[in-house]
């Protein structure tokens, strides 16, 4: 008797694994610098106060028990008020809803959002966690380019123009991953016009704003418009693994990803919650660790520039970032990153090509490099290979 396998969802068909994970599994050797990884430092992340906050967590043996699909209240009460300071209006904890990172709040709200070949509008290059999400929630994705301000409006009012009714426009809004720029100012009010003048809702998604080197982020989009949903974590200020992320947005969006996280894992994890929340409420040791964060990071962009710069000149070009985690950089002789990308590992170096990022560009000649996890000799060093595998 021959058996009939059952069969996965169709929806599985389009999807594919992220190049940049897949290309993580290569770069574990000790002999490569890897510049590929969107990794905040380790060695920065606060082990000791995460320890404490996590003794006096455990005192309460609530913590140890579920918690509310929504989040841990305190956490709440948190953000909440963090968010308050940042947007410029009162914050209702009705409207904050935690995650399991900011990434399950993307992909939640995709479910809210969308329905089948809704119309979702994202940047050029893209963040691809939102490209794989959106294609699994069977979104028809338009890329609009970046360029040195952020999102060229230009281009979305030609496409709303042409008669085009997006559901979502996603936008990174500050130090872009991949592409390393920040949404303008006048923009964003822009962007927030055109949403609440064609009825579609603006996923802002934050989670490098509290990474600026020299000056404070622009206020947020959410600022300008109620039609504005905002996502962030704590990933790159405290550590990835405590998984905490959340939400901003209107209370029935918020209602409505409720029941769909109750059918996901019920709830989040009470106890790394509430080490967040002790974490988020000391207000002047989190100043002081955020700062070193900053200095260090900006140390470590300019180092990296500076090294491009000198070892290729005209041959690249690269955005000179004013926080966040990385560089988006273009050779301007046809290079193709891709192809170049084996070449480079041989060299002992790894990037994240510019093709992992493209929607409707190809961005061949591209590449993303992240300077955070390593110190200035050897993000030089790291150049130095690079320069050496391009030139085989």
């Amino acid at each position: 008797m021959s058996l009939t396998t059952p069969a996965l969802a169709g929806k599985l068909a389009g999807l594919q694994s992220s190049a940049i994970r897949d290309l993580l599994k290569l770069t574990a050797r000790p002999d490569i610098i890897s510049l590929a990884g969107g990794l905040p430092d380790v060695t920065l992340m606060p082990r000791d106060r995460i320890a404490r906050a996590a003794e006096t967590a455990l005192r309460d043996p609530a913590v140890l028990q579920y918690t509310e699909s929504s989040g841990w209240p305190a956490l709440r009460e948190v953000i909440a008020a963090r968010e308050s300071a940042k947007i410029g209006r009162p914050v209702p904890v009705a409207e904050v809803f935690i995650t399991h990172g900011s990434q399950q709040a993307l992909s939640l709200l995709a479910e809210v959002l969308l329905d089948p070949g809704a119309l979702v509008i994202v940047e050029d290059p893209a963040y691809v966690g939102a490209l794989q999400v959106f294609r699994a929630a069977g979104a028809r994705i338009i890329a609009v380019p970046l360029d040195s301000n952020g999102m060229r409006l230009d281009i979305l009012e030609d496409l709303l123009a042409a008669g085009e009714r997006p559901a979502v426009v996603h936008t990174v809004s500050n130090f872009h991953n991949p592409g390393g720029v920040t949404l303008a100012p006048e923009r964003r009010e822009r962007l927030a016009k055109l949403a609440e003048a064609h009825g579609f809702w603006i996923i802002e998604d934050d989670p490098y704003g509290e990474l600026w080197f020299d000056q404070p982020s622009p206020a947020p989009v959410a600022s300008h418009s109620p039609q504005v949903i905002r996502l962030s974590s704590v990933s790159k200020i405290l550590s990835p693994s405590l998984r905490v992320g959340w939400l901003i947005a209107p209370e029935t969006v918020c209602r409505a990803v409720e029941l769909l996280k109750q059918g996901a894992d019920l709830c989040g994890s009470a106890l790394t919650q509430q080490i967040t929340t002790d974490l988020l409420s000391d207000a002047d040791w989190l100043a002081a660790h955020i700062n070193t964060i900053r200095t260090t990071y900006g140390t470590r962009a300019r180092a990296l520039v500076a090294a491009v710069h000198t070892t290729f000149g005209d041959r690249i070009h690269c955005t000179a970032p004013t926080g966040g985690m990385f560089i988006w950089a273009d050779f301007t002789d046809n290079t193709n990153t891709t192809t170049l990308l084996p070449k480079a590992l041989e060299s002992g170096v790894a990037y994240v090509p510019g093709a992992a990022f493209a929607v409707s560009s190809t961005s061949d000649n591209a590449l993303r490099l992240c300077f955070t996890t390593s110190d200035e000799p050897t993000l030089t060093e790291a150049i130095t290979r690079l320069a050496k595998a391009s030139q085989t």
